[in-house]
């Protein structure tokens, strides 16, 4: 297993040129990294949700965002672009892809991003040690699966504003 190096950024998302290991190192207040969220829709609206492998140590099995933490060197695109290749063999352009929103998390930056797709979800190539399925769904199946437990609630304030995005996307996609 290789472990990821991640730059230590500020409150402001700006590198602070100290650098920390994946699981070694706790930031401190104020210490911040990088991870990126790729919501991917199609054209009609649906989503495209993937479930997380059994064998991941955070969060195994559970449906959530695409996504992971950007590695030293990264910016919010590249880590995003690399993400959704790497776990969804889906590649993008920047002009593709659209950074919708960040979040302030305890020790992290959540960028949020969209982007649009429309293809069979078994045409996709999932990385196994990632993901262990994908599925379309609308957005009342993504609510339900939210409050019954079966997808990892990341927050109103998140889920306000992802909900927010999609319906804004509905049949005019960027």
């Amino acid at each position: 297993m290789i472990i990821e190096k991640w730059d230590i950024l500020d409150e402001q998302g700006l590198p602070t040129g100290k650098t920390t290991l994946r699981g070694k190192n706790l930031l401190k207040n104020g210490e911040y990294h990088l991870v990126v969220h790729i919501w991917i829709i199609s054209a009609d609206g649906k989503i495209l949700l993937q479930k997380r492998s059994d064998n991941k140590r955070l969060m195994p099995g559970e449906w959530a965002a695409t996504g992971g933490a950007a590695v030293a060197g990264e910016d919010s695109f590249a880590a995003a672009s690399r993400e959704l290749y790497e776990e969804l063999g889906i590649k993008r352009s920047r002009d593709k892809m659209q950074r919708a929103f960040r979040l302030k998390r305890r020790n992290s930056l959540v960028d949020v991003w969209f982007t649009q797709f429309d293809s069979n979800s078994d045409q996709l190539t999932l990385q196994k040690d990632e993901v262990a399925e994908v599925k379309w769904a609308n957005l009342d199946d993504l609510e339900s699966m939210i409050k019954d437990g079966r997808y990892h609630n990341y927050g109103n304030e998140y889920f306000s504003r992802v909900f927010d995005k999609i319906e804004s996307l509905k049949g005019a996609y960027v």
